[in-house]
């Protein structure tokens, strides 16, 4: 399955790092369903390649004993391509949609908004301005993906703890 594309256009980014204008929205990200009802978000960060391009050294200077040149070194241009990063998928446990209801998208929105991930309305929508400001948000702890994952509503206290991350308290 492959997630949403999202195109920003036209934005300037704030010092949060968070666009002044929404970005556009292209399409919807998709979500999975476990057998035990659970929802997974698909997180695919594609490869990123650099071309390098070297001199390497073909023939060396040729030099007399008294330091004439006698022959210039030869040189061939090189050009390769390396991977940089690595490809990755990324399966992570996210909210389902019928979680995503007006007054739960409203707490979403005021809880970004007090931390300065969200310049939109505050109207239960589930809006570029919304979206914009989970991916932003989660960046911070490395995930870059436009679905809210579940550490993400935990972290803003959106969703209950689990007894695991209760005990670590």
């Amino acid at each position: 399955m492959m997630l949403g594309l999202w195109a920003v256009s036209a934005c300037v980014p704030a010092p949060g790092g968070v666009p002044l204008l929404p970005p556009a929205f292209v399409g919807a990200p998709q979500i999975e369903r476990d057998s035990d009802g659970a929802c997974y978000g698909r997180d695919v960060t594609p490869a990123v390649i650099e071309t390098v391009t070297e001199q390497v050294l073909v023939q060396p200077a040729m030099v007399t004993s008294d330091g004439t040149v006698t022959s210039p070194a030869a040189f061939r241009t090189v050009t390769r391509q390396e991977i940089v990063r690595e490809r990755r998928e990324v399966l992570f446990e996210t909210l389902c949609p019928e979680a995503l209801t007006p007054e739960f998208v409203k707490s979403l929105q005021r809880a970004l908004k007090a931390r300065g991930y969200h310049r939109g309305p505050v109207n239960g929508t589930m809006d570029a301005w919304t979206i914009a400001g989970i991916q932003s948000f989660q960046r911070l702890s490395g995930h870059d993906s436009p679905l809210l994952d579940i550490q993400t509503a935990r972290a803003l206290g959106l969703v209950e703890l689990t007894p695991e991350a209760l005990n670590a308290l």
